[in-house]
């Protein structure tokens, strides 16, 4: 922060030694590990794709602070851990925060203040919202080196509690509370959508659409890739299904249970029923049934999960188009879905994709992409740098933690820049390791 001269603070003596505190250190920082976050976005060039798509109608001779570096402050500031935009009101004058913005280190400068960035947030409008989702994507595929053989695209919702008086607010029935509804679409880790919704309207709302639109991008730049649609029972939706039929998609989506599959599934039931009586273990038999609801254009493949414990049965059914073992394909990739849950958790809680208080609905879907952008970057560092390493499968907030959150003092001159990182920071190697493949990757890029 800035420096200034105060009179020390006295603490509990240690011994016969006065403790101290001042607040005289210099240009200091809690959040050196900024500068990964920066290497990354110079990788991506994510920050620059979002800025060209934003326009901005401010008169440039009054402009103070670019519109590239406002992204920024609120980006990493995401991403550093601070969920609001009032935290700008300190961090506007951290030397690290000006370094990372590539604004300048000026300490009689500030970088924006929160009403400035508010004003950024508020006059966003729905076709800049659509190009920032362009942008996301197109990051993903520019992410891959070489062209994908399988893409696994995983279609989530989830329920944003809101508590104002917000546009868009509706009460939702199953989450028992005001909310939006926001979709997200994953492909392992990497994210690929995050598009808030309101809550009046049913879970599948626009997949089709997204999902369309995501092929035909694909398609575009990879003409062979295998693309497989994912998602829980909230998705199965038979015309979806048929445009997936007929475009070439497969899909792995689940389904609800009703008489028609519980009948069909009833002798699998029984055998497992009978099993779990006999060895007094859970039992978990697998099998492929055809089905065809009243409505749908025609019979489709699903597997039966029957399940039966203690507690009594359990069946599942999931509707595909893959081949193969039944178990294999329930266990192995079915399964695998719960990893977009995981990761929808890393947006809302270590992100504040739920931060959605602004009044406007634009305003507050700008502020779930500006929460997908921190993921992306943070993402980026996980899957490229920190591979073999103990933090290879960490969480957002983990990464902050241990790579972001270290002190370090900021030395400027008219030559260079140099930040003293603590001494005492316990994961030195780590960090010089990771700093050197994003520099690598960037030097290669």
């Amino acid at each position: 922060m800035t420096d200034c001269n105060t009179k020390p603070i006295p603490f509990s003596t240690l011994k016969r030694r006065q403790v101290l505190a001042d607040f005289n250190g210099g240009s200091l920082t809690s959040d050196a590990g900024a500068l990964l976050l920066r290497e990354a976005d110079r990788r991506l060039g994510l920050t620059e794709a979002l800025d060209k798509v934003i326009p901005d109608p401010r008169n440039p001779f009054f402009i103070i602070h670019q519109q590239r570096t406002l992204l920024r402050q609120r980006i990493y500031a995401l991403a550093m851990g601070y969920e609001d935009v009032n935290d700008q009101q300190a961090l506007r004058v951290d030397p690290l925060m000006q370094l990372v913005t590539d604004r300048g280190v000026h300490k009689d400068i500030p970088l924006a203040s929160p009403p400035t960035i508010c004003r950024l947030e508020n006059r966003i409008h729905r076709q800049t919202l659509a190009d920032m989702a362009e942008a996301l994507v197109e990051t993903f595929i520019g992410s891959f080196k070489e062209p994908p053989g399988e893409l696994i695209l995983d279609f989530d919702a989830t329920n944003d509690p809101i508590h104002g008086g917000q546009v868009g607010r509706f009460f939702h029935g199953y989450y028992d509370e005001y909310c939006f509804l926001p979709l997200y679409v994953f492909c392992g880790d990497q994210l690929l959508v995050a598009y808030l919704r309101p809550s009046d309207i049913d879970g599948a709302k626009h997949a089709w659409a997204i999902l369309a639109l995501l092929v035909k991008r694909f398609r575009q730049v990879w003409p062979n890739v295998k693309i497989i649609f994912r998602g829980d029972s909230g998705f199965c939706r038979w015309k979806m299904l048929r445009w997936c039929d007929r475009h070439g998609v497969d899909y792995l989506v689940g389904m609800a249970k009703n008489s028609c599959l519980l009948k069909l599934a009833a002798p699998l039931m029984e055998q497992a029923k009978k099993q779990c009586d006999a060895g007094g273990q859970k039992q978990r038999l697998f099998s492929w049934i055809a089905y065809a609801a009243g409505t749908w254009d025609k019979k489709r493949r699903l597997i039966a999960k029957a399940e039966h414990d203690e507690k009594g049965a359990n069946p599942r059914f999931v509707i595909t188009t893959l081949q193969g073992d039944a178990q294999q394909i329930y266990d192995g990739i079915y399964c695998a879905r719960g990893e977009a849950e995981n990761r929808i958790k890393e947006q809302q809680l270590g992100l504040y994709a739920d931060r959605t208080s602004c009044h406007d609905f634009e305003a507050n879907e700008f502020r779930v992409l500006l929460s997908a952008a921190a993921y992306v970057l943070l993402e980026h560092i996980r899957r490229t740098a920190l591979v073999g390493t103990e933090l290879e499968a960490a969480q957002v907030s983990t990464i902050r933690l241990k790579l972001l959150k270290i002190g370090g003092r900021l030395v400027s001159s008219a030559r260079r820049i140099v930040l003293h990182l603590a001494g005492g920071y316990p994961l030195q190697e780590l960090f010089r390791r990771i700093a050197g493949r994003l520099m690598s990757a960037a030097s290669t890029g």
